[in-house]
């Protein structure tokens, strides 16, 4: 099957409120081309250099997502033209992309990630830190930032009852977090479900899935 073959099968079996980012990392550009020609336009890239790189010679109707672990020292590369920062786990990172998205002149959306696997080498907060940033007021003075939803990634591991419970419960923190009104957190976006699990993911409430081997094939 081709990439735009995979894509369009993809989508197809994606409900209408489930956003696809296509993880296009290590991909050549005619890769991401080709899904292009077929309409996609959010792609998911974990390196900012990679990221910057190929937004400078793509079409500029692209929302590139950075879906990796981030470095401080290299938000201001992206802040430029980063759509949404999927990987945020500390106040300190949110307090250098407030500060990069400022000199920018931009807004930018963030996913705070959340640890939800049982293996200790995954990134994310705890529902603990996950209430003490919130409540932090150097957040709620953030103005060049906004928290549009929370990520996580389950175990990997092929017990499906595992990550369903491990999915279930970053809903249900996600659900928690709904009354909330801070200006600078309005959850709409559950970013949980890869290639291997997102049917299990969108089951339990995801509605952003990021999936790249199946449609750009392995690395």
């Amino acid at each position: 099957m081709s990439i735009s073959q995979n894509l369009l099968r993809i989508k197809s079996s994606l409900p209408e409120e489930v956003t696809l980012v296509a993880v296009s990392k290590t991909k050549p550009i005619s890769d991401l081309m080709e899904a292009y020609e077929v309409g996609q336009r959010i792609f998911g890239e974990n390196k900012i250099q990679e990221m910057a790189e190929k937004w400078e010679l793509m079409p500029k109707d692209i929302q590139w997502h950075m879906i990796g672990h981030v470095q401080t020292n290299k938000v201001k590369f992206m802040a430029p033209f980063v759509h949404l920062i999927h990987g945020v786990d500390s106040l300190k990172l949110l307090e250098e992309i407030n500060k990069q998205a400022l000199k920018n002149n931009r807004i930018i959306d963030c996913l705070l990630q959340i640890h939800i696997a049982e293996e200790e080498t995954k990134f994310g907060l705890d529902q603990d830190e996950l209430n003490v940033l919130l409540a932090s007021p150097t957040f709620q003075k953030m103005k060049n930032i906004r928290v549009v939803g929370l990520m996580g990634m389950a175990t990997f591991t092929n017990v499906q009852n595992q990550i369903k419970k491990e999915f279930a419960y970053l809903k249900s923190i996600f659900d928690d977090l709904q009354p909330l009104n801070i200006e600078q957190c309005q959850l709409s976006t559950l970013s949980m479900g890869m290639s291997g699990d997102y049917q299990l993911a969108i089951a339990c409430g995801s509605t952003m899935v990021r999936i790249g081997s199946s449609i750009f094939g392995g690395r």
